[in-house]
């Protein structure tokens, strides 16, 4: 099909080559030869007049013009898939769809099972592709890439709709053997003690974690002695040590390791933790999405906080 002369199918060319800013990476996203690859890029340049894609040094970049467009492309080319994925109805049991999740290892240990459990129960047939969170989770969502974001609050974008999950709370852990474990946890002894932080890997906006944030506004600093990527280690971490963490209680309720561990409240007030699920709004009136955010209501309100 053509519009103004342009090959529509060259727009879905173009949005592989500068996402991925690669001949040979968008032909094998589109299944489709280098040379066949190439060969669109030469057209999509000779219609826009704008080399789209130059080369710099060893890689390629995108050109003003390029990026401009994205956006409006990507807009489209989203619209359309959902027109396409759109069904008047939606059987789990029967629908061979699979859904793509962005999900921090938190989700992982606390929600997703309670997220399979359910659909085990509902005899749902359907694919889930859990994708660790990007340094662009809202792209992925905004691209289509991903069809649901879990995430804090904070995280959300106000461009697309967007529901509470669950509460979380905080808690400060230590060994339950070690010097912290018979002590009153109180502003002194957090301050001073070793601390065990996750910081998240390349996520943008988010360098540091959700508390670093709270601590920051109530002028309360840690002694940060390690760091880690994975806020499911940090239990482990801590447990046979002489160091705390902050953790969700959630999460220190299933480390799987209670008995080693401690618990206490913090020594100082924190709002709750929001776990929130995000969609993109062209997405409001899909039954597969919808059947997608009924399931991850499902297995949310099941951890309402005691």
């Amino acid at each position: 099909m053509r519009f103004k002369k342009l090959d529509l199918n060259l727009l879905v060319a173009l949005d592989h080559l500068v996402t991925l800013k690669s001949v040979s990476l968008a032909a094998e996203k589109m299944f489709m030869s280098q040379s066949a690859m190439s060969n669109a890029l030469n057209r999509l340049r000779q219609y826009f007049d704008d080399p789209l894609l130059v080369q710099v040094g060893k890689r390629m970049e995108v050109t003003p013009r390029a990026e401009a467009m994205h956006i409006a492309i990507r807009e489209i080319l989203v619209r359309i898939e959902a027109t396409i994925d759109t069904q008047p109805d939606f059987d789990p049991t029967g629908s061979s769809r699979s859904f793509n999740v962005l999900v921090s290892d938190y989700s992982l240990r606390v929600l997703i099972p309670l997220v399979l459990a359910e659909m085990e129960r509902q005899g749902a047939r359907v694919g889930l592709n859990l994708l660790m969170q990007s340094n662009t989770p809202h792209t992925m969502l905004e691209r289509g890439d991903a069809d649901l974001l879990v995430s804090p609050d904070v995280f959300t974008s106000p461009d697309h709709p967007s529901q509470l999950l669950f509460e979380d709370v905080y808690v400060v852990i230590a060994c339950a053997r070690g010097p912290h474990a018979d002590a009153e946890m109180d502003l002194d002894r957090y301050s001073s003690a070793r601390h065990v932080v996750m910081v998240p890997p390349n996520v943008s906006g988010m360098s540091a974690p959700v508390e670093e944030r709270y601590l920051k506004a109530l002028d309360i600093s840690r002694q940060v002695d390690m760091t880690t990527f994975s806020f499911a280690s940090l239990p482990h971490l801590v447990a046979g040590t002489g160091r705390i963490a902050t953790v969700h209680r959630l999460l220190a309720d299933n480390s799987g390791i209670g008995s080693e561990i401690v618990k206490f409240p913090l020594p100082f007030e924190m709002p709750r933790f929001r776990q929130m699920m995000q969609w993109h709004s062209y997405r409001n009136q899909d039954p597969g999405i919808g059947w997608l955010r009924n399931l991850f209501s499902t297995a949310g309100a099941q951890l309402a906080l005691y």
